[in-house]
């Protein structure tokens, strides 16, 4: 049985993803019987166009190669252009909307929007947007479960490295007191090359030029990124709603390279840490620099990686490393949900 997919958002990660389901199309079904069979796709500035029956992904991925719009996919009997997103979600047959629109992390919109819609009309939704998990986490998911449908969110904190499946389904039976980690590559690569000499300032460029900071940096290097995924971490593992804008945040732009010097050589790393900790029932929050030494696990944390610690009651701390970010990995923890959902509510229904 076919799975059929809406793409609401067709940038970077959408491609990428529609490249994933080409590329792994006999794998998916022979190791899942998972049969991703995309329907529509709709983006604000590419156009949008739906087939109930299925359309032809390599063209579509041509269309935006060729012309940026896709729009240009070729002609046939029964196919629409020009749905917006929400007629997209609605009026489509899709069974899992793909929602990986431009969002302002800010208000979470459109994405909550898009999310609102999709679970009113019986359709499941994965997507990467932080804003929807870290700003309206308890009514979607109560939305979700009054619907009966699932709603995937695992690429929001460390893209595909499972910073949020692997402590609810591998750490089970544990009482996790406290998360910290590491969780914006940029600033983690910044602070890695001012502790070889570069300048803040030189630092940032030089992640500019890699890619791996924005033209505004505010976001990242203020801690405004990783503020929303400490409120993502309190709100699914710890259970307790946490607004985003009640934990407090510092980022590294006022770090100097002579404290980092100094700290290097009093045997520590300055790391910018989010800390998620619960004591007798009460759960604090913060993101901000903080002094580790040198034989902690996340002081050997360089570049733009992530990682992350979860302090278990059983199991001890147990650190989880990898990508935080990329076209790929973040697709790939949008594929990792769909398997999910397909496992988990897909095959109750037939």
């Amino acid at each position: 049985m076919s799975t059929k997919v809406a793409f609401i958002g067709f940038g970077g990660v959408g491609q990428s993803l529609a490249g994933l389901f080409l590329k792994q199309k006999e794998s998916l079904n022979k190791k899942y019987g998972f049969d991703p069979v995309v329907v529509a796709v709709s983006d604000l500035m590419k156009g949008s166009i739906y087939h109930s029956e299925g359309l032809d992904m390599e063209k579509v991925l041509d269309s935006v190669k060729e012309t940026g719009n896709v729009e240009n996919y070729p002609n046939q009997q029964g196919l629409v252009k020009g749905w917006s997103s929400l007629e997209t979600i609605k009026h489509s047959n899709a069974d899992i909307i793909v929602e990986v629109t431009f969002t302002d992390v800010n208000t979470g919109q459109p994405a909550i929007d898009h999310c609102k819609t999709a679970f009113n009309h019986k359709k499941s939704v994965v997507t990467t947007n932080k804003g929807p998990v870290a700003l309206a986490y308890n009514e979607l998911s109560a939305l979700a479960e009054e619907n009966d449908v699932f709603w995937g969110f695992e690429g929001t904190v460390m893209s595909g490295t499972p910073a949020l499946r692997m402590p609810v389904t591998t750490l089970a039976g544990n009482e996790i007191t406290e998360i910290k980690g590491i969780l914006n590559g940029t600033t983690n690569y910044i602070l890695t090359e001012m502790e070889k000499g570069e300048t803040f300032q030189d630092a940032l460029e030089k992640a500019q030029s890699l890619g791996y900071a924005e033209a505004d940096p505010t976001s990242d290097i203020e801690g405004h990124d990783v503020r929303y995924k400490a409120a993502i971490l309190a709100n699914y593992l710890m259970d307790t709603p946490i607004a985003a804008e009640d934990i407090y945040c510092k980022g590294i732009s006022d770090l100097t390279v002579d404290q980092i010097k100094e700290a290097l050589n009093n045997n520590q790393k300055w790391r910018l840490l989010a800390r998620i900790t619960k004591e007798d029932g009460t759960v604090k929050a913060s993101v901000k620099p903080e002094l580790v030494d040198n034989d902690d696990p996340l002081a050997g944390i360089s570049g733009p990686t992530n990682a992350i610690v979860y302090e278990c009651d059983l199991a001890g701390p147990i650190m989880l490393t990898g990508a935080g970010a990329g076209l790929t990995e973040t697709a790939y923890s949008l594929l990792i949900d769909m398997i999910h959902y397909h496992r988990q509510h897909a095959l109750t229904k037939i």
